[in-house]
């Protein structure tokens, strides 16, 4: 396997050759029943400044206090990245004005952030690229301006004031779109199997700034432009691939890339100046005087180590191992924990034995996953239980039924419920095996086909048109296996 820190792929301009380097700045939801700062609630959906605290809207006097589940969670997040956690840390003020930030300025970190230097690793469908992780820090968000709901004025929403942000800031080791959408992907998988962020981009628990920039093959990084506030993977993609071509047309048309600060539109497949991007001194950051650097003892962030569950990149590995899959199909599988757990669940039987791995996984990849799609259902919403798929997989094991039979009772349970074995037993599903009458439905295709009796003798190949024959005769019941010995008998081939 080809493995390497980055892949390129060259963008063709009309005075040749380009490469996109892109850096993600993932902002992700904490898990965690109340905000960074405050007790408030954190819950998506309750009404207009519903879920805010008077610290949550700066009222003078009021004074922080970090709540340690979201310190927990963002060190297992840091561990999960295989990162440094540093047992000292500090909150500072980053300091900017906007409606929705009551206190005029953010507590964030930032030159002493709760997690270092990580990594992680992103497979593509040419070798696994390894991704820097520059830093993870604590931050609280900001509330949400509302400019269409009055005709005249903007409101203020504070719900999301105060919520508990991790920022994982990747290092420009990124040199694609796929390879940027498939980071991102992973991080969110990450954190899902971890329990520390749900990811739902739709409710804006993760999203993402992109960094991108172009330059030539092998010349230093050129000037890089910050979209900010993405809102899925599929849209992270399309603005790095706009964003691209636009630096591209700028330079070859002899200009230069202004530092900014961007948004993307997908209604136009765009990106869109915003504002002049900020420095770093433009924040004027200094430590939160309310409150007192982040120590973590040694103990603490080990006993959070031996807590993890098995992360992604291992349940692969032991997939691969264990299970005998391929690569392909172990990542498919795991890049989603639910996913993950129903193959598992498919695969153990009650009594402690283990199905076929290998027939579970074509089934879930293939069946399941495919009406999955055309249904637009999560694999949680499944008709078809893991229990039931592996009642059905049973059954082809027995020879109580063939395939094509598993496949329509997979679509009766699907579309009706019930228990497969039940179903085959009521509906008269069960496989002929009946030596007899399998020859009986055999004899009769062979008596009304004597011209292809003829072509069988000289092109063996010909057999498989008389087993479909006698499938279909049969419908579908009779035993492939036996169809086949008796046809290459009685055709003497």
């Amino acid at each position: 396997m080809n493995v390497q820190t980055s892949t390129s792929k060259l963008i063709k301009g009309a005075t040749g050759d380009w490469e996109v380097v892109i850096g993600l700045e993932v902002h992700a939801q904490v898990k965690s029943n109340a905000k960074l700062f405050s007790g408030a609630a954190t819950a998506f959906g309750g009404e207009p400044n519903s879920h805010v605290s008077l610290i949550d809207a700066a009222m003078p006097g009021m004074l922080p206090v970090i709540n340690e589940e979201c310190v927990a969670q963002a060190v297992r997040t840091g561990l999960g990245l295989k990162a440094k956690i540093n047992l000292r840390s500090v909150f500072d003020r980053k300091n900017y004005f906007y409606p929705d930030l009551p206190q005029g300025y953010q507590i964030s970190q930032y030159k002493s952030p709760v997690v270092g230097e990580g990594e992680v690793a992103v497979d593509m469908p040419y070798g696994t690229v390894r991704v820097g992780i520059e830093r993870l820090h604590l931050e609280q968000d900001a509330g949400k301006s509302l400019h269409d709901q009055h005709p005249s004025m903007s409101l203020v929403d504070l719900n999301r004031s105060g919520v508990g942000l991790m920022e994982i800031v990747s290092k420009p080791d990124l040199r694609s779109s796929e390879e940027a959408k498939a980071c991102l992907a992973k991080l969110r998988a990450i954190m899902r199997y971890l329990g520390t962020c749900d990811g739902d981009m739709e409710k804006g628990n993760l999203r993402a700034d992109v960094n991108v920039s172009v330059r030539r093959p092998g010349d230093p990084l050129g000037t890089r432009c910050e979209i900010k506030n993405i809102n899925s993977i599929r849209f992270v993609g399309q603005a790095i691939e706009s964003e691209a071509r636009r630096q591209i047309e700028i330079l070859e048309d002899g200009g230069a890339i202004e530092q900014e600060t961007r948004l993307y539109d997908p209604g136009r497949n765009e990106t869109r100046s915003m504002r002049n991007k900020e420095e770093a001194h433009d924040y004027r950051y200094f430590p939160d005087p309310d409150l007192l650097p982040l120590e973590l003892a040694e103990t603490y962030v080990e006993e959070l180590r031996r807590s993890l569950p098995e992360l992604p990149d291992d349940r692969k590995a032991r997939f691969m191992s264990e299970f005998g899959l391929a690569r392909y199909d172990a990542g498919v599988l795991v890049a989603e924990k639910e996913s993950a757990d129903f193959f598992e669940a498919v695969v153990a039987r009650a009594d402690g034995t283990l199905r076929d791995a290998k027939l579970a996984a074509n089934w879930v990849l293939n069946e399941l996953f495919g009406r999955l799609n055309r249904e637009g259902l999560p694999i949680t919403a499944s008709p078809v239980s893991a229990e039931k798929l592996g009642a059905i997989l049973d059954l082809m094991t027995e020879g109580a039924i063939s395939g094509k039979i598993a496949k329509e009772l997979f679509e009766i349970v699907w579309a009706e419920g019930g228990e497969p074995r039940a179903i085959v037993e009521a509906r008269g599903l069960k496989q002929v095996t009946d030596t007899s009458a399998i020859e009986k439905l055999v004899d009769d295709v062979i008596a009304a086909h004597p011209d292809k009796v003829r072509q069988a003798r000289t092109k063996p190949a010909m057999i498989g048109w008389f087993v479909g024959q006698v499938m279909k005769t049969s419908g579908g019941k009779a035993n492939p296996q036996a169809v086949n010995e008796l046809l290459k008998a009685k055709l003497d081939i």
